[in-house]
């Protein structure tokens, strides 16, 4: 006879991952099985490990580790937790740096400089709380309800061009037509 335990699946999870790429995956491996487990739609959870990413590096790159660690060294802190009303919301903690995050507008040609867009046309709500200490937490709202099946309706208007209007006259060949 086989004995069964329940167990309890998270609501929350945290944890300190290094100051540096290193930790990036393992935090986005931690929440993408934790939010599984829990029965989050696969669409809101590629969304939330998108969004961790881009603060996990933000914070590696523009933020000091906690504590009194030198650059280079130390943690810095990830937290996640689906609220009682089915909000999923992503914390990511640094010492603070000497920019305060907001999103950029990069040149075509920029390397970098798009995390904090790509949030805004993911989420419902970011924002950025600082503590007395210097610590500096940005927190992102990914989804009002993790168990809706879709994402937000405007997620495609937000970030693609607009649609060109169909035109059922027109075939391929006749595009070709003048070239004879």
């Amino acid at each position: 006879m086989a004995l069964v335990v329940a167990q309890e699946v998270p609501t929350s999870s945290s944890m300190a991952v290094p100051h540096g790429p290193a930790g990036v995956g393992k935090a986005r491996h931690r929440m993408r099985d934790q939010l599984r487990i829990r029965g989050v739609t696969e669409s809101v959870i590629d969304d939330a490990v998108l969004i961790l990413s881009e603060l996990l590096s933000n914070a590696c790159k523009h933020g000091r580790p906690l504590g009194d660690a030198l650059a280079g060294d130390g943690d810095v802190r990830a937290a996640w937790h689906v609220d009682t009303s089915g909000r999923l919301i992503i914390e990511v903690t640094d010492g603070g740096g000497p920019t305060s995050p907001v999103p950029s507008t990069p040149s075509v040609t920029a390397r970098g400089g798009r995390g904090l867009n790509i949030i805004t046309a993911l989420a419902h709500d970011w924002g950025v709380r600082n503590d007395v200490c210097g610590e500096v937490t940005v927190w992102v709202v990914v989804q009002d309800d993790v168990y809706r099946t879709r994402r937000r309706d405007d997620f495609v208007t937000r970030v693609t061009a607009a649609s060109v209007p169909v035109m059922s006259d027109l075939r391929f060949a006749d595009a070709f037509k003048d070239l004879d």
